[in-house]
């Protein structure tokens, strides 16, 4: 049964996340799929800093499929752009790395890596980086 009903969810998640959200935003969307779940479990819990979701997550036995899967498509939206974003970053960190290489070995060679000591030391020694590496840091960080 449990096996099903994920099977439900994920088919509605792609429904929902192609029509009713190209219409209003994914707050809008899941707010008003869970109004009258929100109005009846957590109507004393003051809106802000996760409290309606934990509210709702406390109830989660009672709430509406409507709002159970606007939860659950909210979620894996989230997920999805999180995960793009953490690739994103990964591919300009890594790029980044390679056009600097020589700079990052030349001028910052002693600083430990991490907590963004690299990219602090490149910017200390901007006006001697290589033209590679000044224009990956350009295209990086929009300059």
């Amino acid at each position: 049964m449990k096996k099903m009903k994920s099977v439900l969810v994920s088919l509605a998640t792609v429904m929902i996340a192609s029509g009713a959200l190209a219409q209003e935003s994914l707050v809008e969307h899941t707010y008003n799929a869970c109004k009258s779940d929100i109005d009846q479990y957590c109507s004393q819990v003051t809106p802000g800093e996760g409290r309606l979701l934990h509210c709702l997550a406390a109830h989660e036995d009672k709430i509406a499929v409507g709002c159970e899967l606007a939860l659950y498509s909210a979620a894996m939206i989230i997920s999805e752009m999180a995960m793009e974003l953490a690739r994103d970053v990964l591919y300009a960190v890594e790029y980044l790395a390679m056009e600097c290489e020589v700079d990052i070995d030349q001028h910052c060679g002693k600083v430990m890596p991490g907590e963004g000591r690299i990219l602090m030391c490149l910017s200390e020694h901007e006006a001697d980086l290589s033209e590679s590496c000044t224009a990956a840091a350009n295209e990086v960080f929009g300059e």
